[in-house]
C-alpha cells in the first residue's frame, strides 16, 4: 500500500513537472506584440484593378511536312496598381506583341506538355525582359493566364 502511494505522488509530480515545462514553452515561444505589428506592416494595401488581354492568338511551329497548322489562345489578366490601370490599357497591344513573341517558339508537343504555371513564367519573364530592355517600369504586378486553348 505504502508502494502505491508512493508511486500515486511520483506520476502526479511528474505530471505537474511536464506540464509545467509545456506552459513554461508555449510561453517563451509564443508570438511576440511586436512581431503582430511587423506583420501587419507589411499588409499590401495597394488597390489593385484587373486588366484583360483576351483572344492573343499564337501560330505554334510545325514539323517539317506537317500539313496543319496548329496554334494556341491564350487570355491574360494583369493585376495592376488603380492609379496605373490607364498606363496599362495603352500598353495592351505592346504587351500583345511580347506574348506572341514568347510564346510562337514553342512546337504542339511542347506546349501541350506546360503547365499553366510554366506558361505564366515564361509570360512574365518576356515582359520583364521587354521593359528592362525600353528601361521602363512595367505598369502592373504580374500578369495572370485566364485561359489556355491549344488546337
Amino acid at each position: 500500500m505504502k508502494k502505491l502511494h508512493v508511486l500515486l505522488i511520483a506520476g502526479v509530480a511528474s505530471v505537474l513537472v511536464l506540464g509545467g515545462g509545456g506552459a513554461a514553452a508555449w510561453w517563451y515561444l509564443k508570438p511576440k506584440p511586436e512581431q503582430h505589428v511587423e506583420q501587419a506592416k507589411k499588409v499590401d494595401k495597394t488597390v489593385y484593378k484587373y486588366v484583360s488581354l483576351d483572344k492573343v492568338l499564337v501560330m505554334l511551329r510545325g514539323r517539317e511536312g506537317e500539313p496543319l497548322s496548329h496554334y494556341l489562345a491564350v487570355d491574360l489578366v494583369f493585376k495592376t496598381p488603380a492609379e496605373q490601370e490607364k498606363v496599362m490599357k495603352d500598353h495592351l497591344p505592346l504587351l500583345r506583341s511580347v506574348v506572341v513573341k514568347a510564346l510562337s517558339a514553342h512546337t504542339l508537343e511542347t506546349a501541350g506538355k506546360m503547365t499553366i504555371d510554366q506558361y505564366t513564367e515564361e509570360v512574365n519573364a518576356a515582359f520583364a525582359k521587354s521593359y528592362e530592355a525600353e528601361q521602363r517600369e512595367m505598369p502592373f504586378k504580374t500578369a495572370m493566364i485566364g485561359k489556355l486553348i491549344i488546337e
